[in-house]
């Protein structure tokens, strides 16, 4: 703590900042409390006695403790940062921060002393100020403004698609050619609509925060049957801590089913866990994964509403299995509708987990660090090359990095911010990784192949 003087301090005098702090006031500029970073550290809500969730955001200390768990974007993402600097995450993941700030304005404990820096000691304060530059910068340039043609045209597609799928068996019935092109057509139609409602969770679609809030409960329940609610939940935790254990829900899969990554794998054979024959797992991924997360999916649309008592998002995934079964059954029967629904739900994990999967697996797995915003983004991902077909197939996740980075962003914005991020990270010595498609597959193989290596060589020899 520093000596610095303020308000008359007499010398050698206590600073102004520390005796506000120990008389707790909230009121003028000298009764205000103060607090350091080795203070708020202390309040993750894991270290006794320090039972408090404290986090910062732009200097503020906010106590979290009690409002954590009615947070409208999932309690655990809250309290993911808790005993951290939030600033860049509360950043990136709010539209109208005026709106939000009526929330935390009640919250509000103190700020830091005068003497602490804007961020950890241990983060690279550079990288920083010039990431929240770069923000400015992009904010400036209207790149997270989005472009009403450009999301019709994605939605019109979408509907096209389901639509042609319906055609095909009603017109040619549900022989085997017109059953797999239809199975084709509502595979791509469901997969393009992943796309589309990721961009309603992210608030990229409508320049009002309830514009998209609304469409997105409202299409994920109808057009997808699964739960905006739900998926929010789990994919907001994702992005704020990517690929740290136990913070990252995407990870959850270790160690399971998978043993990811060389630090957590190596701990996993030293301790002789074995769940699965870890060594071989770059061979079972193809089915064991899409297989395993089509009943996940099917269980927690069903489990979470009911859970969290949202009737009106689980009357929607109703409707949705109503309708899909009343336009198909009548056509092919339930025993083919069955064999067509589930066909095309396979090939939708399988299309979802190649995509999803390629940017991160093959990155750095680790537990929390609490690194600054851009190395922990970047180190968590890796972006493919751009080409029409590539943008199209992985709705435009082919820019991990910038969506990533700036959540927020309409997805026709990627490419014009990716110089940017690229120069920055040149700058700051932070890898910039961007490759071609059928590669980043194959380092989903690879990377699991190695890690199940570690964990072999470590389950045998340690």
């Amino acid at each position: 703590m520093g000596s610095r003087s303020g308000c008359g301090r007499r010398r050698g005098a206590k600073p102004f900042w520390a005796a506000a702090a120990a008389a707790g006031g909230n009121d003028g500029s000298c009764s205000r409390r103060f607090f350091t970073w080795a203070e708020v550290a202390l309040r993750t809500g894991r270290i006794p006695p320090y039972e408090e969730h404290w986090l910062v955001i732009d200097r503020k200390v906010y106590d979290v403790s009690h409002f954590y768990k009615r947070h409208p974007g999932g309690a655990r993402v809250m309290r993911h940062y808790a005993g951290q600097d939030a600033t860049d995450a509360f950043m990136a993941f709010h539209l109208d921060k005026g709106h939000v700030s009526k929330y935390l304005k009640p919250l509000l404990i103190g700020e830091l002393a005068p003497d602490q820096p804007n961020s950890e000691p241990n983060k690279n304060q550079l990288i920083i100020e010039d990431f929240r530059k770069l923000r400015s910068t992009v904010e400036k340039m209207g790149l997270l403004k989005p472009s009403g043609l450009f999301f019709s045209l994605i939605f019109l597609h979408i509907v096209l698609l389901d639509i042609a799928a319906w055609l095909t068996i009603w017109y040619f019935g549900s022989s085997l050619v017109p059953f797999f092109i239809g199975v084709a057509l509502f595979t791509t139609a469901q997969c393009q609509m992943n796309w589309f409602q990721h961009d309603l969770g992210h608030l990229s679609v409508f320049s009002n925060s309830k514009w998209n809030h609304l469409v997105h409960r409202i299409l994920m329940g109808v057009m997808k049957g699964m739960t905006a609610t739900w998926w929010n939940n789990l994919h907001f935790q994702h992005h704020a801590k990517p690929n740290c254990f136990r913070k990252d829900p995407d990870l959850n899969m270790h160690p399971i089913v998978f043993s990811l990554g060389k630090k957590l794998s190596a701990e996993l054979g030293m301790k002789k866990k074995k769940f699965m024959p870890y060594n071989h797992q770059h061979k079972y991924f193809f089915i064991t994964g899409p297989g395993l997360l089509v009943p996940f999916f099917q269980f927690s649309v069903l489990y979470f509403p009911i859970k969290k008592k949202e009737w009106l998002e689980l009357a929607l995934v109703v409707t949705y299995n109503i309708r899909v079964c009343l336009i198909y059954i009548p056509l092919m029967g339930f025993k083919c509708f069955m064999a067509y629904y589930w066909l095309s739900r396979f090939l939708e994990s399988c299309w979802f987990i190649w995509v999803s999967q390629m940017n991160h697996i093959p990155m750095q797995i680790d537990y929390d660090k609490n690194a600054d915003w851009l190395t922990m983004q970047l180190h968590a991902t890796c972006n493919v090359d751009q080409s029409f077909f590539n943008d199209w197939f992985t709705g435009h996740l082919n820019f991990q990095i910038e969506h990533h980075l700036f959540p927020t962003m309409p997805r026709h914005n990627y490419w014009k911010v990716a110089p940017l991020v690229k120069s920055l990270c040149a700058k700051h010595g932070v890898a910039y990784q961007c490759k071609p498609l059928f590669t980043a597959f194959g380092d989903i193989l690879h990377s699991l192949k190695d890690s199940g290596k570690v964990w072999y060589d470590a389950y045998m020899h340690a």
